[in-house]
């Protein structure tokens, strides 16, 4: 995601450790990954979460990736052999497939061995991710857009069982390694579709062998493979030998060679022979295994920065210790969101701008952000064609005198009569005092939020099931375009899709159509522009941050750089184990 970020997350935890014993390491690198959720499963239509397409994109793959070094972002081949042909209207993409491409060795196929992934398997894939009958959250990447596939859609959402085997006039599978799709109108963000996790291809027999399970039986083309998926705390992955001949990159951007990013070029990935994932919910465990050199890599908790970091410089005790610092400026927002199908919300302007102008963004920067991210004033991020340097939304100041008025105005004045208001969080120790700062914010002004700490998959359910009143969320870009970050607030995203909050306004959503079918230029730009304004000033959402976090890395994690869409990079990465054994000693 990148797909949904959910919860106002803090830190964003990155470990490795090589497997070691006394006397040195014993040559295998084991990379070990934190991450601070456990996730939902392994099935890329349900990867709509950022843990759970991390996880994914270890095991499948997709038509394209953004290439890891380079900046501007650029789109890449990846299961695609070359970038797709498209017609001088824009309507039609033509896609070559790489020859060779090798499931995973699973007993869903014959022999137990993996078979060549061929063209029908995109369409397979693709035809999950618009099954009326599964409901993916990813739905709103294709949604309108390929010629045909809504009515194919449509037409079985009340059939008993959905026929894969129909023919979509957009879907044209011409040959064993070629297929072709028709748009239906011209959408210039469509090749970003097939970066995301969503569109990772899987094989229909493996679909049909585990049924119901497999969601927790990934059999992908990744570099890495995994066994059944059990929701432990724990996942390993192991270095897929079969992975078809891929290089690291021999070019990156401005900096990389010095910073020694292409030490790897032409080398071929996967480096490290496994991965282990740990679920670890709390940052303070995580900095103090880093702190020991269990931990390769994390970002800077909260709590621990002024330890790190003294007058925005790295401590030098740190340096010493081979220890250096990665700033991330990350292309995403903060949220407070509304339920708009509640009616408490719904049309009800005055209140929300209330509870905006109580929403209190200094002080939650100053101890929750380290007094370095961006108030945020609208949904686009900073470094995105659409966002307005400078602009300072109607109700985004903190201002407790025009909130208590306009509350009054809505009908409740000092928060009299106003009914109960929950607001759900994904409890940990830090969602919790968040939650309850915004809690005493919203009670300077009269209004009495019900806190409810739920796990990650129960507050994915509420929101999916249109039952949170209120809750805490980001959004980090799947790609480098404003639309990504308007369309959750397009009517026809409502959830289970994008739209978790339900946001509909015909006005929003004409403005937003009108925007998304132009071509990169100063039209668009424009366009973007008013729409990053109008969701300003009606206030759809509570709007927080664009986040800004400094990653710490050991000095034996290699070709380590901050990608936003990092789906599938650890495959770039590697560990030097001589460095390790001379580095670890020492701290």
């Amino acid at each position: 995601m990148r797909c949904f970020l959910w919860g106002i997350l803090l830190t964003s935890l990155l470990a490795t450790v090589s497997c070691t014993k006394k006397g040195g390491s014993t040559g295998e690198k084991v990379l070990q990954l934190g991450t601070p959720a456990k996730v939902k499963g392994f099935d890329p239509i349900e990867a709509s979460d950022l843990y759970s397409g991390n996880e994914v994109a270890r095991v499948y793959e997709g038509l394209l990736q953004f290439h890891y070094l380079k900046r501007p972002y650029e789109l890449v081949p990846n299961l695609a052999a070359e970038m797709p042909k498209v017609s001088n209207e824009g309507l039609t993409y033509t896609f070559k497939l790489k020859k060779g491409v090798l499931f995973h060795d699973n007993q869903c196929f014959p022999g137990t061995k993996g078979r060549e992934m061929v063209a029908k398997d995109v369409e397979y894939s693709l035809k999950r991710l618009a099954d009326p009958k599964l409901q993916s959250k990813g739905w709103w990447l294709l949604d309108g857009k390929i010629k045909g596939l809504n009515e194919w859609r449509e037409k079985y959402s009340d059939a008993e069982k959905v026929n894969y085997e129909e023919e979509i006039p957009g879907m044209q599978v011409l040959d064993t390694y070629v297929i072709q799709f028709t748009l239906v109108k011209p959408f210039p963000q469509f090749l970003y579709a097939f970066a995301m996790p969503f569109t990772y291809v899987v094989p229909r027999e493996a679909v049909e062998f585990y049924g119901d399970s497999f969601l927790n039986n990934p059999v992908g083309t990744g570099p890495f493979m995994t066994g059944q998926y059990t929701q432990a705390n724990t996942i390993i992955y192991k270095k897929f030998h079969k992975y078809r001949d891929e290089y690291y990159p021999s070019e990156g951007a401005e900096g990389d060679e010095a910073a020694g990013l292409l030490k790897s070029a032409g080398k071929k990935i996967p480096f490290v022979d496994k991965i282990k994932v740990t679920i670890m919910p709390e940052s303070q465990p995580m900095w103090l295994n880093f702190l020991k050199g269990n931990i390769d890599a994390m970002a800077i908790p909260k709590d621990n920065f002024n330890q790190a970091m003294v007058g925005g410089v790295l401590n030098e005790d740190f340096k010493k210790k081979g220890i250096t610092e990665v700033k991330k400026v990350g292309l995403d927002v903060t949220f407070i969101a509304f339920n708009h199908e509640n009616k408490l919300f719904k049309n009800n302007l005055k209140l929300r701008a209330a509870m905006s102008l109580a929403f209190d963004r200094e002080f939650m920067n100053k101890n929750f952000y380290n007094g370095i991210s961006i108030p945020a004033q609208s949904i686009i991020p900073p470094n995105i064609a659409g966002y307005i340097d400078g602009y300072v939304g109607p109700f985004q100041n903190f201002d407790l005198e025009k909130a208590k008025k306009l509350l009054a105005e809505a009908g409740y004045p000092e928060g009299k009569k106003l009914p109960e208001i929950t607001y759900h969080f994904k409890y940990d120790t830090t969602g919790r005092q968040n939650a309850e700062a915004i809690k005493q914010m919203m009670g300077n002004i009269g209004i009495n939020l019900k806190l409810i700490g739920v796990t990650w998959p129960e507050l994915v359910k509420v929101v999916n099931t249109k039952q949170a009143m209120m809750y805490g969320m980001a959004w980090g870009a799947d790609y480098p375009d404003a639309e990504n970050f308007l369309q959750l607030l397009y009517s026809p995203n409502a959830a289970p899709g994008s739209n978790g909050s339900n946001y509909n306004d015909p006005e929003f959503d004409k403005k937003y159509e009108e925007a998304v079918v132009l071509p990169d230029g100063p039209e668009r730009t424009k366009k973007y522009e008013e729409l990053y304004k109008y969701a300003a000033e009606k206030v759809p959402l509570i709007y927080g941050f664009h986040r800004v976090n400094y990653v710490l890395e050991h000095g034996w994690f290699r070709n380590y750089k901050f990608i936003e869409f990092d789906h599938g990079v650890a495959k770039y990465w590697d560990i030097d184990l001589e460095a390790k054994d001379k580095l670890k000693p020492n701290l």
